[in-house]
C-alpha cells in the first residue's frame, strides 16, 4: 500500500487541505476496509479497478469513477475489485462549498458523481484529463486549474463558520459551541444555519467527529494509555461517553478496536500517519 500526500497551491491552501494518492496491488486489496469520519470532504478520481461501497452486510454499489464524498457521520465499508489507484483532493470542512452551487448538506453520507455537480461535459472532460495525465504533478496542475476557474465566481464562506471550524481543530473538538460563541443564542442559531448550508452537518456533529479523531490518534499512538485517561485527555464527560461516541462513528467499541484485524483498518490507518 503506497499512500502519499501533496500540499496545495498557496492560493488554495485555506480551502484545500491536501492532495493524496493511493496505490494498492490487486493481491493486497481483497479485504473490506472500514472508513471512518474525519470531518473533511473529498473529490476523488478512481484510476484503477472499480471499488465497492457496502450499503449493508451483503449489498453494495460501485463507486463513481469521479466523485465527491460528502461529510460522513458513520463508518462504512469499501472493497476494491482489483488494483487500486486513486487521486484525490481533500477539502477542509468549509472548503468545498466555494466551488459548488449544490447545497453541501445534500452530499452527506454518500458519493456524488462529478457529472451531477459540474455538468456532464465539464466533469467528463476533467475526469478524462486526470485519467490520461502522466503523473501526480500533472494531475495536481489539472485539478488546480479547474478549481481556480471555479473560484472566479466564489461563494463566500462566512467568517463565523471558518473561525469556528478553526477553533474546533485547534482544541481537538473539546470546546463546546456554547463556549465558542460566548453563550449568545442568536449567534448559535446563525451558526447552525450557516453550517448546514456550507459544511453539510451541524457544528455539534463536526465537533464530535474532530474530538473522536483526536481520541483515535491517542489510541493508535499511545496504546499504553488507559481508556479512562484517553477519555479524560479528549475532554469526554467520562469513559462511557467516550465509548458511546466511538461506537457511533466507528461501528465498534474501543476494546473491539484493539482486537481488530489491522487489515480491515489498513486504509483508514494510512490517514493517521
Amino acid at each position: 500500500m503506497d499512500y502519499r500526500v501533496y500540499p496545495p497551491h498557496l492560493d488554495l491552501a485555506s480551502l484545500v487541505k491536501c492532495y493524496w494518492t493511493l496505490e494498492v496491488p490487486a493481491a493486497e486489496g481483497d479485504r473490506r476496509q472500514r472508513i471512518i469520519p474525519d470531518g473533511c470532504l473529498e473529490m476523488a478520481f478512481l484510476l484503477g479497478d472499480d471499488i465497492k461501497r457496502y450499503t449493508s452486510d451483503d449489498e453494495f454499489v460501485i463507486q463513481p469513477r469521479a466523485m465527491v464524498i460528502g461529510q460522513i457521520t458513520e463508518a462504512f465499508f469499501i472493497k476494491p475489485t482489483g488494483y487500486v489507484n486513486t487521486f484525490a483532493v481533500r477539502f477542509y470542512p468549509y472548503g468545498l462549498a466555494n466551488f459548488l452551487s449544490t447545497p453541501i448538506k445534500e452530499l452527506a453520507n454518500k458519493e456524488t458523481p462529478l457529472t451531477v455537480l459540474f455538468g456532464e461535459e465539464r466533469a467528463s472532460a476533467l475526469a478524462q484529463r486526470i485519467c490520461q495525465a502522466e503523473d501526480t504533478e500533472s494531475r495536481i496542475a489539472i485539478v488546480e486549474a479547474f478549481l481556480f476557474e471555479k473560484l472566479k465566481d466564489p461563494i463566500a464562506i462566512d467568517n463565523i463558520v471558518k473561525a469556528t471550524i478553526n477553533t474546533m481543530f485547534l482544541t481537538s473538538g473539546a470546546l463546546s459551541i456554547k463556549e465558542m460563541l460566548d453563550n449568545h443564542a442568536a449567534n448559535r442559531r446563525q451558526l447552525e444555519r450557516k453550517f448546514t448550508e456550507q459544511v453539510g452537518i451541524s457544528p455539534k456533529q463536526l465537533c464530535r467527529v474532530i474530538r473522536l479523531q483526536s481520541a483515535l490518534n491517542m489510541l493508535l499512538h499511545q496504546p499504553s494509555e488507559s481508556m479512562s485517561q484517553i477519555a479524560y485527555d479528549s475532554d469526554y464527560y467520562d469513559q462511557a461517553h467516550f465509548t458511546k461516541d466511538f461506537k457511533e462513528f466507528t461501528g465498534m467499541t474501543p476494546k473491539e478496536f484493539f482486537k481488530l484485524d489491522n487489515e480491515e483498518m489498513a486504509l483508514s490507518l494510512q490517514f493517521y500517519g
